[in-house]
């Protein structure tokens, strides 16, 4: 795996320690760029070349119909209740994907992955 994964300000926290833990090079905006717009963050996930991890359903839209450009994003729907589901899954699907999911949208859910190209 040789990208990062950039994770977005409105991504629960858990989420992110528990991909560090497992072993994933993971940048958040709450620690690094709080408080930015989502065109920014678009911006600085291709600055970082990572894939944009959010809960945000605006960045489809900032992809498929305003043509911004993403280095790919993984959007997680869940409910809160079901942390635990989520990370698996999330976890699941970088290590079976990897480096296939640059430059696509890929929407998360419990027991349910849809990858779409960019």
């Amino acid at each position: 795996m040789q990208y990062r994964i950039l994770a977005d300000e409105n991504v629960d926290y858990r989420i992110v320690t528990g991909l560090r833990r497992i072993g994933f090079e993971i940048i958040s905006i709450l620690e690094k760029h709080p408080s930015v717009s989502d065109k920014r963050v678009l911006e600085l996930a291709r600055e970082y070349e990572a894939i944009l991890v959010t809960e945000d359903k605006d960045f489809g839209e900032w992809i498929f119909s305003y043509h911004e450009k993403s280095f790919g994003v993984i959007l997680l729907r869940y409910k809160s209740d079901n942390l635990l589901g989520i990370l698996n899954s999330l976890n699941y699907i970088l290590n079976k994907y990897g480096d296939a999911l640059i430059n696509k949208f890929s929407v998360v859910k419990i027991n349910k992955i849809r990858i779409r190209e960019i």
